[in-house]
């Protein structure tokens, strides 16, 4: 898959089938539409291009609101590389790119720049300032300018009735089953593991203190979580992030030993209550993993956080979080 960032400066395409849009997530929605981009490229010899924006337009658009995503750009292109797309366009999304009328955006940039053979589109793409551009217009261009639009009626799309939207929701209401179901993998974020208070080994269940580098990516909502890691071999200078070559892995692809454990997310109340934290304990591992890049999956809600009134209290709720834990996995082992 080839990443290209520089939209004036963009390789002639063979055949160019093209989609467009943000793809937050790429959830079990967006795979339908990937579904029939490659079946077109397919049926006229030509390579498949998605095209996509950073920053996500609605922090331009909207400006000054916080944008909470599924995925970071790099998360978003991995997972997109999983389905084998040849091309991505990454449009540095700016005021000046979102104040083009739709017949500029459409000239200019699409026709221009792209040369589309094909465009496909789900049923309600619009594009644009004021986002003024719709399917109607792009079917006009295309008789003009000689490229064809294919639309994604709303029952294929809607076969999966799922949008980035419900899915935020439910992570953010701890609905880990929901948003798993409707992404078509686990959800995941990663992290430096970093220094904490060590609690947590004095309790018998030592953990990583995780902080994220993309203040936009979206964190679950506070509780206990069954949870998967990955510690991924990328080295870190002085404390900061040195991934000097971005290699698309997809996460359905295991390249390291994938872990288990139990996740807390959330203010400790029991402890302090003050600051929000990410603590990940890996079961029977006790390797020293300060200052790496670890990459969490979250599996299941195990239960809202709690203040007990003792340390006592909190572990022994902790040994029956291990102990659901395992469970989880055992019995997702066995079906």
């Amino acid at each position: 898959m080839q990443v290209h960032r520089l939209i004036d400066n963009l390789p002639k395409f063979n055949n160019a089938v093209i989609t467009i849009g943000t793809f937050d997530g790429v959830h079990l929605g967006h795979q339908q539409i990937i579904k029939q981009l490659k079946q077109e490229a397919a049926n006229v010899n030509g390579e498949t291009v998605i095209i996509t924006f950073h920053p996500h337009p609605r922090s331009i658009v909207k400006s000054g609101k916080p944008v909470h995503l599924l995925n970071t750009l790099d998360e978003k292109l991995s997972l997109l590389a999983a389905f084998g797309i040849d091309h991505i366009i990454v449009v540095p999304f700016n005021k000046d790119f979102s104040e083009q009328t739709p017949e500029e955006y459409v000239t200019n940039f699409l026709f221009e720049k792209c040369r589309p053979h094909t465009l496909i589109i789900g049923y309600d793409h619009h594009f644009g300032k004021n986002r003024g551009g719709d399917y109607k217009l792009l079917e006009e261009f295309g008789k003009q300018l000689g490229f064809i639009v294919k639309e994604i009626p709303e029952q294929v799309i809607n076969e999966v009735t799922v949008s980035s939207t419900r899915i935020r929701e439910a992570l953010l209401e701890g609905d880990i089953q929901t948003a798993n179901s409707y992404l078509g993998y686990n959800y995941f974020f990663q992290g430096m593991v970093v220094d904490g208070n060590k609690l947590g080994r004095t309790l018998g269940y030592p953990t990583a203190n995780i902080s994220i580098h993309d203040e936009d990516k979206l964190v679950p909502a506070n509780g206990i979580y069954v949870a998967e890691a990955e510690i991924e071999e990328v080295a870190t200078v002085n404390g900061q992030w040195s991934i000097e070559e971005k290699k698309y892995d997809s996460p359905f692809t295991i390249h390291h030993s994938r872990l288990q454990g139990m996740m807390s997310i959330g203010v400790r109340p029991t402890v302090d209550g003050k600051h929000r934290t990410i603590e990940l304990n890996i079961f029977d591992f006790e390797k020293d993993i300060y200052g790496r890049i670890i990459k969490v999956f979250v599996c299941d809600y195990l239960r809202p956080e709690e203040k007990f009134n003792s340390l006592d209290e909190l572990k022994k709720q902790i040994d029956e979080d291990k102990e659901n834990s395992l469970a989880y996995f055992k019995n997702r082992k066995s079906s």
